[in-house]
C-alpha cells in the first residue's frame, strides 16, 4: 500500500479549462489538476497483507457503478511524488496513494506500476485531501485494490473504481472514518468509527463491516472496541482467505470474509505484559500477535506471542528490542516476521524463526517518522511506506519513501518514482 503525492506544471491556461470540466465529473487527474498525456492502461494491484466529489458520466451506469471502459488514461508521475499508501494485487502489480506540491488543489494523486517499481505512471485520483485518520479533517489516507480493475480509496468517507482508476466514485455508506479496509474472499472488510476532531479522537467502539466485492449492502460484521489500538491502515491483517482484526484484549478472526467471525481471547491485558497493539496472519490458522508496555523514553517492552489454532492458544515466542514506542506486525511466513516502529527514529525490526530471535534490519534516523503498511504479497516479497505524506501538498515535506524487500525483510531498498 502506498500514498504519494506529486505535481506537473505545464500550459496551465489550456488544461485548467479541461480540468475544471473534469472536476464537474469528479474526475482527479494526477497532477495536481493537470490532465496528463494518455497513454496504454494495462493492469494495477494490491495484495492483501501482506489497504469528496461524485462521479457523474463517463463510464456510469444509471444505478451509479462504473461501467469498465478499458485501460485506465495515465500521465506522468508528477514532480516530487511522496507515497502514503500501498497496495499490490501481484508480486508486480501496485497501486500507490500520494501527494506533491501542486497550483491546483486537492494535490491528492495514485501512480501505478505493473513491474514492481521499475516504471511507475500517474492514474486519476478522487477529488479529495489528503489527510490522516487522527487529523479530524475530511481527507483520505488509504488505498486497497481487489483486483486489477477494483479498487478502493478510504478515509473520511470510501470512493470506488471497477475500471483500474479511470473513474472513481463516492460510496454513499459506510459513514464516518474508515480506519482499515481489506478485499478478501470475494468479500470487502471495512473497520469504520465515526471519528471527530483530532483534541476530542474517535468513538469507543469501530465496526467491523463487510460488503460483496461485487457491490451490496453493507452489513456488520462485529463491533470493535478500543480502536484507538489500532489505529493504522494496516488493522484489518490478512493471508489467503483469513482475516484478523484486535478488538480490545481480543482478537476477531474471520476464514470466510467475515460471513462468521471468532472471537479469542490474548495473553495481553495489563500493563506488565503489555497490551496487544498489533495482529499478523502467519498461515491459514496461524497468528502472530505484537504486545508493548512499560513505556519509558521512546522505548516499549515488546513481546510477541504465536498461535498455530486460529488464537485459541498462545505461545510466547520472543522479545524484540525496546526501542519504539508500540508498532505493527506482518508477517511473510510461520518464520519470517517483521515490526515496524518509531520514536525519535524510525525502525524495522525482523526474525527468520517465528520471532524468537530479532534484528534491527533498518535504522532510519529521521526524528521518528514512522511507516504506513508494511505487508507482504509473498513468503518472499514485502512493502513499507517510511514518513507517508499525511497533508494536502504534502507541505510538511515528509519522505513519503517506498521500500521494498525480495527477502523476506532482511533487507530493504527504496524504489523511486
Amino acid at each position: 500500500m502506498v500514498r504519494e503525492r506529486g505535481e506537473v506544471m505545464g500550459a496551465w491556461k489550456l488544461t485548467g479549462v479541461i480540468a475544471g470540466a473534469l472536476g464537474l465529473l469528479g474526475i482527479g487527474i494526477t497532477a495536481c489538476g493537470t490532465v496528463t498525456g494518455q497513454g496504454n492502461g494495462g493492469h494495477s494491484a494490491r495484495n492483501a497483507p501482506v489497504s469528496a466529489a461524485s462521479v457523474a458520466g463517463a463510464g456510469q451506469t444509471a444505478n451509479g457503478s462504473v461501467r469498465a471502459t478499458g485501460s485506465p488514461r495515465t500521465g506522468p508521475v508528477p514532480a516530487g511524488f511522496a507515497a502514503t499508501s500501498v497496495t499490490f494485487v501481484s508480486p508486480s502489480e501496485a497501486f500507490v496513494l500520494g501527494t506533491a506540491p501542486c497550483v491546483h488543489r486537492p494535490c491528492t494523486s495514485i501512480v501505478r506500476t505493473l513491474n514492481r517499481g521499475r516504471t511507475w505512471r500517474g492514474l486519476p485520483a478522487p477529488v479529495t485531501p489528503l489527510t490522516y485518520a487522527f487529523s479530524g479533517r475530511a481527507g483520505v489516507w488509504g488505498i486497497r485494490f481487489g483486483t486489477p480493475s477494483h479498487g478502493f480509496v478510504f478515509g473520511r468517507g470510501l470512493w470506488e473504481t471497477r475500471n483500474g482508476g479511470e473513474n472513481w466514485i463516492r460510496d454513499s455508506w459506510p459513514h464516518g472514518s474508515i480506519i482499515s479496509l481489506a478485499v478478501i474472499d470475494g468479500q470487502v472488510l471495512a473497520l469504520a468509527d465515526r471519528c471527530r476532531t483530532a483534541g476530542n479522537g474517535c468513538g469507543p467502539h469501530a465496526i467491523l463491516l463487510r460488503r460483496p466485492l461485487g457491490g451490496g449492502r453493507w452489513v456488520t460484521a462485529a463491533r470493535v472496541p478500543s480502536p484507538a489500538l489500532a489505529y493504522q491502515t494496516e488493522a484489518i491483517a490478512t493471508r489467503a482467505t483469513v482475516a484478523a482484526v484486535l478488538a480490545g484484549n481480543r482478537v476477531l478472526v474471520t476464514g470466510n470474509g467475515g460471513l462468521t467471525v471468532r472471537s479469542r481471547a490474548t495473553p495481553c491485558t495489563s500493563p506488565r505484559p503489555g497490551f496487544a497493539t498489533s495482529v499478523a496472519v502467519t498461515s491459514t490458522h496461524g497468528l502472530a500477535l505484537l504486545c508493548t508496555g512499560q513505556g519509558f523514553t521512546g522505548h516499549t517492552i515488546k513481546r510477541v506471542y504465536v498461535s498455530r489454532n486460529d488464537g485459541r492458544s498462545w505461545t510466547r515466542s520472543g522479545q524484540p528490542s525496546s526501542l519504539g514506542d508500540g508498532g505493527v506486525i506482518a508477517a511473510a511466513s510461520t518464520a519470517h516476521l517483521c515490526i515496524a516502529t518509531y520514536s525519535a527514529a524510525s525502525w524495522l525490526f525482523c526474525s527468520a524463526d517465528g520471532g524468537a530471535r530479532w534484528s534491527i534490519v533498518r535504522t532510519e534516523p529521521d526524528g521518528g517518522m514512522g511507516w504506513s503498511d508494511l505487508g507482504f504479497t509473498t513468503s518472499r516479497d514485502g512493502v513499507v511506506v517510511r514518513g507517508p505524506a499525511d497533508t494536502d501538498g504534502n507541505t510538511d515535506n515528509r519522505p513519503g519513501w517506498l521500500l521494498l524487500t525480495q527477502d523476506a525483510g532482511a533487507h530493504w531498498h527504496r524504489v523511486r518514482f
